[in-house]
């Protein structure tokens, strides 16, 4: 505990820990993290703003939540937005091309989708349609675009990375829709190596870009001979005769 002593010499001295009284929980730093995100926003949010707000160090926060992705993902009841998984896809895939994130990040989803938390019956996604009430679907939508399309677009490189970040972003989309939030038969019964084959090559164009046509370059023609070198190659010509 943090506690405040008096020596002999009658100066206060302060030990570190925790300060005396009731220490902030958790669920409270959640909580005020909650009014913050929903009144400005994910990017308008930080971590010393919360901390402010809850009367913690925000080294409290880190050891709770991990980071702002973390906390986020707490205090919107969001499971997706606590996971790594794409972080984790990213960062394992430095110097790969797109087949291989393509891959990644289908089982990322798979992964997380398929398999709830302990305790809970629902999967991440699940979590998510239930959660995440209307007043914050507009700060989930900003946190999709910021922390999931920016890194793959950010990975990519490239003029037109934002352009396959989007593509990508829309096909696993449809995916998490029509397997997870509004699951459609065939789809829902898919296992996940069956996602990954059926899906993989459409994500891996959408990640790649069009393709450009090659450059046509014309071949170049025989220079023209000048009226000059015309003639002396006929003067030439009569003096061989």
């Amino acid at each position: 505990m943090n506690n405040v002593s008096a020596p002999a010499g009658g100066e206060r001295t302060r030990t570190r820990g925790r300060p005396p009284g009731n220490p902030p929980t958790r669920e409270r730093i959640a909580e005020v993290a909650r009014g913050l995100f929903l009144e400005r926003g994910y990017r308008g949010t930080t971590l010393r703003a919360v901390a402010a707000a809850a009367g913690v160090d925000s080294a409290l926060i880190a050891y709770h939540f991990g980071s702002k992705q973390g906390l986020f993902g707490e205090a919107l009841r969001v499971r997706c937005g606590q996971s790594l998984a794409v972080a984790e896809a990213l960062a394992a895939g430095r110097g790969g091309g797109p087949a291989e994130l393509a891959d990644r990040l289908l089982r990322a989803i798979t992964d997380l989708g398929d398999d709830p938390a302990p305790g809970d019956p629902l999967s991440g996604f699940g979590r998510m349609a239930l959660g995440a009430d209307e007043e914050a679907l507009p700060v989930l939508r900003e946190f999709l675009e910021r922390e999931v399309l920016a890194r793959i677009a950010e990975y990519l490189g490239g003029p037109d990375a934002t352009e396959r970040a989007t593509a990508a972003m829309t096909l696993m989309g449809g995916l998490i829709f029509t397997r997870y939030l509004n699951p459609l038969g065939p789809v829902a019964a898919l296992s996940p190596e069956e996602v990954r084959r059926i899906l993989g090559p459409a994500l891996r164009a959408a990640l790649a870009g069009p393709r450009r046509p090659a450059r046509f370059t014309r071949p170049e023609r025989p220079a023209a001979r000048t009226a000059s070198g015309l003639a002396t190659g006929s003067a030439r010509a009569a003096t061989a005769g």
